[in-house]
């Protein structure tokens, strides 16, 4: 099912860790001390793209893009601290990529999530050795669901964007793929299959990479 294609692209937040519940608490904490009124169902939809986006979609104009930037900095220590006591992959994830790298499938992460966050995930969960390439929010001008970020995946890789498999979690990140001409793999979290029924280029939807690593080992 999955040989076929060249690259894996994965997206970080809530599709290789179980965080966005923390990212999302975080943010909310912050956007309340800010001066904001969004519930946390609220700002689960809010969570995508770069945080100086985010800031600037949730406080248009209010914040010089340095202050947005250095409020981000400030939520993402506080995400990283509160998150590291939990911090593993999900289930099945590091059997998954240690097949797709005896298969020499050619592996990025393409994340709006800022590089630390990502040296954070890969280096303490031993895995960064595992990627040919990451893309992060620091490489884009335009974040999700522009496909900015998996192009320039696809580009790092020396793959063609129709070869590339991405794995996602969001409906914004399943966008992407689409806008970037791939397909993609759904891990279910905080969103559900429905919320992704627009998306013609969804070829399968799971909890956790369990069941997608037989698919590799058989």
């Amino acid at each position: 099912m999955f040989r076929k294609y060249k690259a894996f692209v994965f997206d970080l937040n809530g599709t290789m860790v179980n965080d966005m519940p923390y990212h999302i608490k975080a943010w909310h904490h912050q956007i309340i001390q800010l001066g904001g009124d969004l519930t946390l169902e609220q700002m689960k939809h809010q969570c995508y793209g770069k945080n100086d986006e985010l800031l600037e979609r949730v406080f248009p104009g209010k914040f010089s893009l340095a202050e947005r930037i250095k409020i981000g900095n400030e939520k993402e220590a506080v995400y990283r601290i509160e998150f590291k006591p939990f911090l593993q992959l999900i289930d099945g994830l590091a059997e998954f990529l240690k097949l797709a790298h005896q298969d020499n499938i050619k592996m990025a992460i393409g994340s709006a999530a800022i590089m630390d966050n990502i040296n954070f995930v890969i280096q303490n969960m031993q895995i960064a050795h595992y990627f040919d390439a990451i893309i992060s929010a620091n490489d884009v001008e335009k974040s999700k669901p522009h496909p900015e970020t998996f192009l320039k995946c696809a580009s790092a890789l020396g793959i063609d964007p129709a070869h590339c498999l991405v794995f996602e979690d969001t409906p914004k990140g399943v966008e992407c793929a689409l806008n970037a001409g791939m397909q993609a793999v759904v891990i279910l979290g905080e969103h559900e299959a429905s919320e992704f029924e627009q998306y013609e280029n969804v070829i399968h939807f799971v909890k956790n990479y369990k069941e997608l690593a037989t698919f590799l080992s058989n």
